[in-house]
């Protein structure tokens, strides 16, 4: 059985968090965009969902593509050595587009009582038995760490253009696609086709099978605060959210396994984040 969400309303700086427990995102994309337009994608880091930019760059991208119904492009051509402030995408045709990005793997080391309680926070809770029973609990968290991030965004047909044949007109699902992140939260029904109120289901993939009883957190700002909705998943790796309202959102996860055949590193975290804009009430 899963496990009701409950909604924690954050006031920003008032609770102190481990240094490490910082989101990484693809900025969702809020201006209305339509068919031969150019979205503007920058990658952001922090807490709350407000952070500092983060450039693109070739040498921290395993991966960048871009997916849309009629397939996927590589979008690591356009990335240079120097970090880019903005990744500027064509969307040639109306439709669901989603951008995913996966980072190339980092190191970090905190001290035991910052990375127990950066554990707790992200509910890995876990991860502080193992290393209990281990008998390595006082020792710093030595930790490899990737990210794994997508956005979606809604780009309409452009004025004047010819309208589709009813049976050339096909169902939108280029937001649920599975693309193969080691950690993926993917969506069971389209957040862009949604309105305030609705129910977003998705499903956290790890490895390609489910993850369960993993912590997602859903956020969005709203004057100054930002409201964070949490829900664990169940065993086939599902979760929901009731997202309230229209604007910018993201939806976060993060796994841990010890690390295999490192000396210096003991844990490899996974850090999965997916983004969009909720269109308001017409």
């Amino acid at each position: 059985m899963s496990i009701q969400p409950a909604i924690l309303l954050v006031f920003a700086l008032c609770i102190a968090l481990p240094l490490r427990a910082h989101e990484f995102w693809l900025t969702p994309v809020s201006v209305p965009m339509v068919a031969g337009d150019t979205a503007r994608l920058t990658l952001r880091v922090g807490e709350y969902f407000d952070g500092e930019l983060i450039g693109f760059s070739a040498p921290q991208t395993q991966d960048l593509r871009h997916y849309t119904a009629s397939g996927n492009i590589d979008l690591r051509p356009l990335l240079q050595d120097i970090p880019a402030p903005a990744l500027l995408v064509a969307l040639p045709a109306a439709g669901s587009h989603m951008i995913i990005f996966n980072s190339q793997p980092n190191t970090i080391s905190l001290p035991a009582d910052a990375f127990h309680a950066y554990l707790h926070d992200e509910g890995l809770d876990f991860i502080k038995t193992q290393r209990e029973t281990a008998g390595t609990a006082s020792m710093p968290g030595r930790e490899r760490y990737r990210r794994f991030v997508k956005t979606l965004i809604s780009v309409a047909p452009r004025p004047g253009a010819a309208p589709a044949s009813a049976s050339a007109i096909k169902p939108d699902t280029t937001s649920l696609i599975a693309t193969g992140q080691q950690l993926e939260i993917v969506p069971t029904n389209n957040p862009l086709a949604m309105l305030p109120g609705d129910v977003l289901g998705v499903r956290v993939m790890f490895d390609g099978r489910p993850l369960n009883n993993a912590l997602l957190k859903a956020w969005h700002r709203r004057g100054g605060q930002t409201l964070i909705i949490r829900s664990k998943t169940a065993a086939d790796g599902s979760a929901s959210f009731d997202l309230p309202y229209a604007g910018p959102w993201m939806i976060s996860v993060v796994h841990m396994v010890p690390a295999a055949g490192v000396k210096e590193i003991d844990w490899d975290s996974l850090w999965s984040n997916l983004s969009f804009n909720l269109p308001g009430k017409l």
